[in-house]
C-alpha cells in the first residue's frame, strides 16, 4: 500500500487502508467478504481517477516529488538490463547525484544520463538529494563526448530540485559547469532527447536539459526556478508557492501549450509511483519511437534543428 504524502491523497489513503483492513479480516477469521472487497476496489479506482485528473498545479509539483516516485535507475533497471556505470570527472571527483554509462533499449546503443536521488535520508545524503555538483556536470559532459565519437544518441534524464549552492560547488565553477554544458549540448553531434520524470528546477535541469526533443511524464513540473524559490522573491514568503506555482505555468500541460514540452507521456491512475513497471514501459515506448525519428535525420539538420529549436522558445512583445 503507497503512504499518505500529501492532503490530496487522504480519502484515498483511507480507502486503502479499509480494504486492506477487510482483506486481513477475510484472511484470519475465514469471512468472506469478497463482495464488499470488490465494491470498495471498484470505487477506490473512481476515486484515483477523479482525483489525479483534477489536480491543480501545485499538486503535481508535489506529485512530480512523491517519495515513491521512481527515479532514473529504477526506470533503467526495467528498460536498460546492460547499463555499465561510468565513473569522475577526471577534474576532481565523481558526483553521486548523476549517474552516467552506456546501455542499450532494444535495438538501440546509447549513453545515459540521469539525476539520482536517494530512496532515504542514509541514501540522499550519499546523492545530496539529487542536486548536483560541477563535477557531476563536467562528468555528464565527459560521456556526451564519447557518445558524439561513438555515434550514440543521448537520453538525459532530469529529476532535480535544482543545482547544489553550496561554498564548494561554487568555488569549484557550479555557474561555468552549467554554461559549459548548455553550449556544448546545443552542438553536439548526436541526438539527444531529454526526458523529465519528476521536478526539472533552473540551472540544475537544464545543465543537462538542451536536446533535440523533450519528452515529460504527464505528473512532472520543468521552470527556471522552483515555486517555493519564486514565492521567496515575488511574495517575500516561500509559504505561498501554491500560488507561484499557479503564476509560473510549471506543469507538463502548461510547457506543452507554450511549445516547449515535445510529448507527454500519460502515467497510470495515481501516478508513477503507483505502478513503475507500467510507466517504465509506456516511457520505453516513447523513448524508442523518438530515437527512431531523431536517428533517421542527417546530423547537421538535426544540430541545426536544435539550435532552432531552442531559438524560438519564449514570446514578447515590442513596443
Amino acid at each position: 500500500m503507497i503512504k499518505l504524502s500529501f492532503d490530496f491523497e487522504k480519502t484515498i489513503f483511507e480507502l486503502e487502508q479499509k480494504i486492506e483492513g477487510m482483506r486481513e479480516l477475510s484472511s484470519t477469521e475465514g469471512v468472506d467478504l469478497q463482495e464488499e472487497i470488490s465494491k470498495l476496489e471498484d470505487k477506490l479506482q473512481k476515486l484515483i481517477k477523479k482525483t489525479y485528473a483534477n489536480l491543480n498545479r501545485w499538486q503535481r509539483v508535489q506529485l512530480a516529488r512523491h517519495p515513491e516516485r521512481p527515479y532514473t535507475k529504477d526506470y533503467l533497471e526495467i528498460i536498460c538490463k546492460d547499463f555499465i556505470e561510468i565513473h569522475g570527472d577526471r577534474l576532481y571527483g565523481d558526483d553521486k547525484a548523476i549517474i552516467a554509462g552506456f546501455g542499450t533499449i532494444d535495438k538501440h546503443k546509447v549513453v545515459i544520463i540521469g539525476h539520482q536521488k536517494g530512496k532515504n535520508t542514509k541514501d540522499n545524503l550519499y546523492r545530496n538529494f539529487g542536486m548536483p555538483h560541477p563535477e557531476g556536470y563536467r562528468k555528464a559532459l565527459r560521456v556526451m563526448k564519447l557518445a558524439e565519437k561513438f555515434h550514440r544518441p543521448v537520453i538525459s534524464i532530469i529529476d532535480t530540485p535544482g543545482a547544489y549552492p553550496g561554498i564548494g560547488a561554487e568555488e569549484r565553477g557550479q555557474a561555468e559547469a552549467i554554461a559549459r554544458n548548455l553550449f556544448e549540448m546545443s552542438r553536439l553531434k548526436t541526438p539527444i532527447l531529454i526526458v523529465i520524470i519528476g521536478e526539472g528546477a533552473s540551472g540544475g535541469a537544464l545543465g543537462i536539459g538542451v536536446g533535440d526533443r523533450i519528452v515529460l511524464l504527464e505528473n512532472t513540473w520543468y521552470s527556471v526556478i522552483s515555486p517555493e524559490g519564486c514565492a521567496s522573491i515575488l511574495y517575500h514568503d516561500a509559504g505561498k508557492a501554491n500560488l507561484a506555482a499557479e503564476a509560473m505555468k510549471v506543469t507538463a500541460r502548461d510547457l506543452e501549450d507554450l511549445g516547449i514540452a515535445d510529448e507527454i507521456v500519460p502515467e497510470p491512475d495515481g501516478g508513477a509511483h503507483r505502478n513503475p513497471v507500467k510507466t517504465a514501459q509506456i516511457l520505453k515506448k516513447s523513448i524508442l519511437r523518438n530515437l527512431d525519428e531523431l536517428s533517421a535525420l542527417p546530423i547537421d539538420e538535426l544540430v541545426a534543428q536544435r539550435i532552432e529549436k531552442y531559438s524560438k522558445m519564449g514570446s514578447w512583445d515590442e513596443v
